[in-house]
């Protein structure tokens, strides 16, 4: 099983305080329980969100979090692939995700539907297919 995390959920995990920080790893502990020999993945797109606002802040302590999650050796990594993009665009059309949302959904759905998507943003729920898991 795998645990694909949203941007929003990945900033709540480095950079959130109450309640968000709390929800989302008591999910994470939940789901390690029943799940042990879950794997986590993300996005490039994740990558690239993540980091913004500490760069362009010149915030070097939450960029360097930021870096060692993206450094873990057992992180999963979901490139934007030719498929990515052709189901990002079918879940844009049927579910009407704005551009990236549709990019980190189809990124998921790589692995199947079974698999967890952590995330802040409710639009998620609209794709049926998606196992989301909404954290705020």
């Amino acid at each position: 099983m795998i645990a694909f995390f949203d941007a929003s959920a990945l900033i709540y995990l480095i950079e959130g305080g109450p309640p968000f920080a709390q929800r989302l790893r008591a999910e994470l502990s939940r789901w390690a329980k029943n799940h042990p020999d879950a794997g986590a993945a993300v996005s490039r797109l994740s990558w690239l969100e993540c980091r913004v606002r500490p760069a362009r802040d010149g915030d070097q302590e939450t960029l360097a979090a930021f870096d060692a999650f993206f450094a873990r050796p057992d992180l999963i990594w979901v490139e934007l692939t030719r498929d990515v993009v052709e189901l990002a665009t079918a879940i844009r059309v049927r579910h009407g995700l704005r551009t990236p949302d549709a990019l980190q959904a189809a990124s998921c759905l790589q692995f199947g539907a079974e698999h967890m998507f952590l995330t802040g943003d409710g639009a998620f729920a609209r794709v049926a297919a998606l196992n989301v898991r909404l954290l705020s």
